[in-house]
């Protein structure tokens, strides 16, 4: 039997450059679609969603629409509590209008079979606690005009920012070491976090807008269906930053369907050159 012409590592490239080719297309396309998504508006063809502020004009839109409402929009503003802002448990004059604090502890427990200590997380404790809160104008802090904002918990959207992260080592003196040679097991941190959507920090809400009583405006999830988001950050940065994502993905598929195709290339060639060999 002849010698494969072949190195098998060689064609583990060209499957995993193709393999890669195909699930970085596969980002790329979702990502396409979820930008087409965040253009579309009531009207065909797709295009770009309006993009209002809380403000005087928002308020002439809503009543000159069709049962004062703008189905799917972009607000953006700055966060205001409508009441008493939430304070940060761990950094001082940090207010807030949504709070998440965890904590979470780390432990290693005596493996028989290995031999070893092993780690794992347990007593995981979550509190989230929400004041009503509504956005303003950017850079007026005291406005006449604001979007209160409906239900912010079913938004989509990374808006909460992390203001504290603290690893607490657990101490170990004689009597607990002792415990943990009869027990197997032994702590060895306490993780805690907390996450603040900031009051004055920049919000983008895409979503319906209503107008109730005249002048009381109010962002919620669309009735059509569409989704409901809330991102830290201005309405452009947003879209640029999807974008940019798209264009990354599309980047790396093509470069890893190059290098898929330029190796099953030489994989043809020499296969061919061998069979040339052959013949002659």
């Amino acid at each position: 039997m002849s010698e494969f012409p072949v190195n098998p590592l060689v064609l583990i490239g060209v499957g995993s450059s193709f393999a890669f080719s195909g699930l970085f297309y596969h980002l790329y396309t979702e990502k396409k679609k979820e930008l087409e998504k965040l253009k579309e508006n009531c009207s065909s063809p797709p295009q770009e969603i309006p993009i209002f502020k809380p403000d005087q004009h928002l308020v002439k839109t809503l009543k000159a629409s069709p049962y004062k409402r703008l189905q799917y929009v972009a607000v953006e503003g700055q966060i205001q509590a409508d009441g008493e802002p939430l304070v940060s448990q761990f950094v001082p004059r940090c207010l807030g209008v949504i709070q998440k604090i965890e904590v979470e502890e780390h432990w290693k427990y005596w493996n028989p079979s290995t031999k070893a200590w092993d780690s794992r997380k347990m007593n995981r404790k979550e509190t989230n606690n929400m004041v009503p809160f509504s956005l303003i104008s950017p850079g007026a802090y005291i406005s006449d005009f604001h979007v209160k904002v409906q239900s912010p918990l079913e938004a989509s959207g990374c808006f909460l920012e992390r203001v504290y992260f603290r690893m607490r080592r657990a101490e170990e003196g004689l009597m607990n070491v002792v415990l943990q040679g009869l027990s197997g097991e032994k702590p060895v941190a306490m993780e805690e976090s907390e996450e603040l959507l900031r009051v004055g920090s920049t919000v983008t809400g895409f979503g319906e807008v209503v107008l109730e009583g005249g002048r009381v405006m109010r962002l919620q999830p669309p009735q059509d269906g569409r989704t409901y988001i809330l991102v830290p950050t201005s309405h452009r940065s947003f879209m640029d930053s999807h974008e940019a994502s798209a264009s990354v993905w599309k980047m790396l598929a093509a470069v890893t369907g190059i290098t898929g195709a330029s190796l099953a290339a030489m994989v043809i060639y020499r296969l061919v050159g061998k069979q040339d060999d052959r013949s002659k």
